[in-house]
């Protein structure tokens, strides 16, 4: 492949380009299809004859492209780009399975608390409400709350074999 072969191609680029889009009709097919006319091209660069135009023979290679990648759909069926289906990415399932068996052994473990502390824990760590509105709820005062929260916090840990 010479310097002019190559410089003619790269001022045609847009042209292909557009003509990509006219096909595909989704701008990330027609950036794949140029890059594959390109590739195309370039491996077949000893077959172009000089004495005729360069856009006729890259707009030849693109259609065919087209057609070839085309047939190679119809033949694979369904495709669906995973970025259209965020639900269809793989996740790894150990966080959410961790998560699980935690919330499990903590509520097992919180069963096993006396009914006060279990009380003050749920009220201020599972439904977040404050000191304050926890201590008007069980109509206690707001020390209470503190001392009886620190003491459950640390029961709960203690069953849950947290230091």
């Amino acid at each position: 492949m010479d310097a002019a072969f190559a410089e003619a191609m790269i001022a045609l680029l847009p042209n292909l380009r557009r003509y990509a889009l006219s096909l595909t009709r989704r701008a990330d097919q027609a950036d794949d299809l140029v890059q594959q006319t390109a590739e195309r091209a370039i491996a077949n660069a000893a077959s172009y004859d000089p004495a005729q135009r360069l856009e006729p023979w890259l707009f030849r290679i693109m259609r065919n492209g087209f057609i070839d990648q085309t047939r190679r759909q119809r033949s694979a069926g369904v495709q669906l780009d995973v970025h259209d289906m965020p639900e269809a990415l793989p996740i790894d399932p150990a966080p959410a399975l961790e998560a699980r068996l935690m919330l499990r052994s903590v509520e097992a473990a919180m069963a096993e608390l006396p009914p006060e502390q279990r009380e003050i824990l749920h009220l201020v760590c599972v439904e977040e409400m404050t000191y304050a509105e926890t201590a008007r709820i069980l109509n206690i005062p707001p020390g209470t709350v503190m001392s009886r929260l620190s003491r459950a916090r640390l029961a709960l840990s203690e069953r849950l074999g947290i230091r």
